[in-house]
This record gives C-alpha cells, structure tokens and sequence, in this order.
C-alpha cells in the first residue's frame, strides 16, 4: 500500500519534494458560476483551486515516487530529503523539550513565533547581518520554509502582479504565485560548459544575465524570488550577481526580494571571489539582505529542515523589516494557530549547540560541509563513470545537495529505442505530457538500471519545458546515506554496461562505517538500539 495506507486505500493527495507515492488526479469540476447541467460528481472550484488550473494531476514527484514504493531495492537519488538521523544535540533537544514539565510546551505557544525561538533567531540573524533584529517585530515564525513563501506571496502580490523567477526552479514557487493572484515571470539562467573542444560533453556554471533580468522587470513587477544555494543546479549566486539583482531593485518603485536561503549552510564549494559581506558560520553564503539598501527591500526566507537533517520538524520562519513582516503576523491566525510548540522549543535549544565544536570540528555547520564534501565527490565521480557530466567543483561554486547532472550523447546511446515510442513518451506526469529525454532515462534508469534521479523538465516553464529547455539535465540528491550512494554507483556503472562498481578501489570501504558510528550514537542517545 502507498504512504503507510492499508491495504485496499488510495492515497490521491498531491505531494511535493519528498515522501511522495500518492496517486492525484483532477478532481472533476465544473466551472465557476456554473449553475445548471452539472453532472452530479462535479464540484464548483473556489478561487484558490481555480487558479491552480489542471496542474494538479499527475506529477514527477508522485511519478518517481511510485516507481520507489514499488521497488524498495531502488537506490533512490530522487526526493530532496536526507535519510539519516538528525545529529544528537538535536535530538536530545526535542527529548529534553517534550519531557520539560516546568517549560510545559506542549500548548499553544505565540502565534509570531515561540518566544525563545524568535529571540534566538534575531540574535543570530543580527550576527550575520550586521544590524540589530527586533524578534517581536522583523521575525516570523511558520510552518516550514514552504509556508513562509507562501504567506510572503500572500501579503505582497494582488492579481495582474508579475513574481520574477529564475530558471530552472524548485516547481512549488509556480502555484503559490499563482495561488497569490499573480504571473510567474521566467528569466532563465545561462548555462556556461567547459572547454568543449573536439565536441565533448562536459560540465558546466550557470550564471545570471543581467540583461535578460532588466527585461523581465516591469511595472507590474511586485516582486523577485532568489534561491541560493539554489535547487535544482546548485547554483550560489556570485556577490556581483546579487548586486546586479539589487540594482534592479533600487530602480524599481514597489519590488521585493523573497530570498529563499534554505540551504545556506551547506555551502561545499564556496565561491572564489572575496565577498565583503560573508559570515562566519555559513562561509561563502551571502544574505541578499545585508546587501546596501536591501534590508527594506528583502525577505528572508528559511528553515531547520535541511540544516539539522529534520524535514519533518516544519519550522521555518521569515525576517526582514517590521513593513514586511507585520502582513505576516496579521496572516498567521488565520493560518495556523501556531507552529508545533515543542519543536520551537527544541529548535531554540539546538541552534546554540551547534556553534560548539562537534565530531572534531569547530562547529556542525562545519561538519555538515564536510559530510556533504565528501558525499558529493562520492557520487560525482559514480555519475561521471555512467558517463554524465558534472560540475568541477574546484572551478565552479556549489551548495545545496543536488548535483544537475548532463546527459552525454553517450548514455542517449544507451536508451533501447522502445522507450522513445508513444507507449513511454506520452505520460500525462510530464511537462506538456510527452517524456523528454531527461524524463526518458530517468524512467529507464529507474525501472531497468535500479537508480531513481529526477529528470529537470519539471524545473522549467511549461513553455520552456515543450521547447526541450533542461532536456539534457537530471538532478540528483546526494543527500542520503553512504550506503544508499554505494547501491546508487554500483547501478550507475551498469548503465553503460560496464558491470558493477568496484566500492574498494573508487569510493572507499570505511565510507559507510563512519556514517553508520554516527546514527547509532543518534539512537543511543533516544534510547534505541543501533
């Protein structure tokens, strides 16, 4: 049964980047203001399910996440999520939060955000932006990162506003600007390969045209979503980038920046250019806000989820100035009362424990970039093997947990040619409803090579999508543990039939036994057994 149903249960709920085997599909409706003549099943859609259109059917994620439920042996280096325990100081927090009879946070706390909380976030986002953070007024806290961009679209845009998005991006941002009232704007990044002399595939920079952003911009602009570290590329937006993104703000009468920094402090390869406005404990991540004049203008958006390995926690929040934040705070009762009280208590706990040295680092965000380092050189050099391309990570800077993989016209070779016909290529889960090759092997790979990657077309317009923009990029989650990324290199390597990879010689046996010393003192610590 799919996503823990019972036996003869089917789950129809969409879902997004993560736990993800439902199977959606359109509810019949008829449209709004029909009276009359409508067939008994049909409902009338509200506003809200209007403007999400006919996107609300099949999709990648309930796509790839079945082909995962159906094969549990599956390496799965799909859905953006780690599969390991949070680290132990953590977990003690939420132990010693749920057990703290005298602290009691098991009801309602402040609706804004639970006041320890809220405090500890202005104090660290005072640090990394040089400026003091009121917490009762310049922080909001939510219900994950998700609702942040959601309430943050909420409060800014009115119906006929133009949002700019950069492309490729993480698909929720399309329906909640949507959801909003408004129309998605596209400025597509430019992808930059290496020397490709003598017609070699390689790898690659996306980068930001200024240009095309000026374009884009108009008086209907209302506001401009930012990911950095971004998803899917792994993109970090250059210091000089931003201020190009910056100067189109201070020439724009009304336009916000939402900056969504979810991934910030997994920076594995920092960029080389000198920034004046790093921080300490996130190094070659640069706030948007802390950027001259873009503190009134910016929105920041963010959550522990990836940071602390803990996506099901759901706390996000949102800081900026009071103008910015107090729409929010208004917004927010009518949401949800509050976000879960005892993981804000535990998350207030555990953000100070990690700035203490930890595994033989500094601090965690130092082993965190370590762990995802080596992680990421694990499964590049597995996916270069299969024959993709991948970024050089000592040329071009990298964050988040993804790697934007290309398709080399080697492994289009290795595609059996059935699997280009209309029994495979017209899938209603794909963009426009026909497979690109993206979304050709990842299907194949999944079903007869045991990997799962998710194919980039999702990532881009629909229009974009039908011109085969993104077809030659997968993405892939290096997020996930190191024996998941050996089943994964060990598949990989039969994608071009070259046999099994050799886990000694080209990984490293002792890869898996740190990890594993790792999560059996996570579960030590709750009383477990390893």
């Amino acid at each position: 049964a799919a996503n823990g149903a019972a036996d003869g249960e089917v789950d129809r709920a969409p879902c997004f980047d993560g736990i993800c085997d439902s199977f959606p599909e359109d509810p019949p409706r008829a449209a709004a203001g029909d009276g009359e003549g409508r067939d008994a099943g049909d409902v009338r859609g509200g506003e809200a399910t209007d403007r999400l259109g006919s996107e609300t059917g099949p999709t990648v994620w309930s796509e790839f996440g079945r082909l995962a439920s159906e094969d549990p042996d599956l390496a799965n280096l799909g859905q953006g999520f780690p599969d390991w325990l949070p680290p132990g100081f953590a977990v003690d927090s939420l132990v010693e939060a749920a057990l703290d009879s005298a602290e009691s946070p098991h009801q309602y706390t402040r609706t804004a955000g639970h006041p320890k909380l809220v405090r500890q976030l202005a104090r660290r986002y005072g640090s990394h932006l040089g400026r003091n953070v009121d917490a009762m007024n310049e922080v909001a806290v939510t219900v994950g990162a998700s609702q942040a961009l959601y309430l943050s679209l909420q409060t800014l845009v009115r119906p006929g506003d133009e949002v700019v998005l950069f492309e490729p991006f993480f698909d929720l941002y399309v329906n909640q600007i949507k959801l909003a009232g408004g129309t998605p704007v596209f400025v597509p990044l430019t992808f930059g390969p290496y020397d490709e002399a003598d017609g070699a595939v390689t790898g690659g920079t996306w980068r930001l045209d200024g240009e095309r952003l000026r374009e884009a911009m108009s008086s209907r602009t209302r506001a401009v979503v930012l990911n950095s570290p971004h998803n899917p590329t792994g993109k970090i937006f250059t210091h000089a980038e931003m201020e190009v993104i910056a100067d189109c703000v201070r020439d724009a009468e009304d336009v916000t920046v939402i900056s969504d920094e979810v991934y910030k402090y997994i920076v594995h390869s920092p960029p080389r250019e000198d920034s004046p406005v790093q921080t300490r404990t996130a190094p070659g991540h640069v706030h948007f806000a802390s950027l001259p004049g873009m503190w009134d203008r910016t929105i920041t958006v963010s959550s522990a989820g990836k940071t602390f390995s803990a996506t099901g926690w759901q706390v996000g929040w949102c800081v900026g100035p009071t103008r910015l934040i107090s729409p929010i705070h208004r917004l927010l009762p009518y949401v949800q009362f509050c976000a879960s009280t005892v993981v804000q208590e535990a998350l207030a706990r555990a953000l100070p424990r990690a700035d203490e040295p930890y595994e033989g680092h500094a601090s965690y965000y130092d082993y965190l970039n370590d762990k995802y380092r080596r992680k990421r050189d694990l499964l590049s050099g597995a996916l270069e093997e299969a024959g993709f391309a991948v970024p050089d990570y000592g040329r071009t800077a990298g964050g988040g947990f993804f790697i934007f993989a290309r398709i080399t016209p080697e492994l289009r070779g290795a595609i059996p040619a059935e699997r280009f016909g209309d029994e495979y290529r017209l899938n209603p889960a794909a963009p426009g409803g026909v497979a690109g090759l993206d979304w050709t092997l990842c299907q194949w790979m999944a079903e007869e090579r045991g990997v799962l990657c998710i194919p980039s077309g999702p990532f881009y317009s629909t229009e974009r999508a039908a011109g085969g923009a993104g077809e030659e990029f997968i993405r892939v989650a290096f997020c996930k543990t190191d024996e998941t990324i050996l089943r994964a290199a060990r598949a990989l390597k039969g994608v071009l039939g070259r046999g099994d990879y050799d886990v000694e010689e080209d990984i490293g046996g002792d890869a898996a036994v740190e990890e594993d010393s790792e999560t059996k003192k996570v579960v030590a610590a709750v009383g477990g057994s390893g």
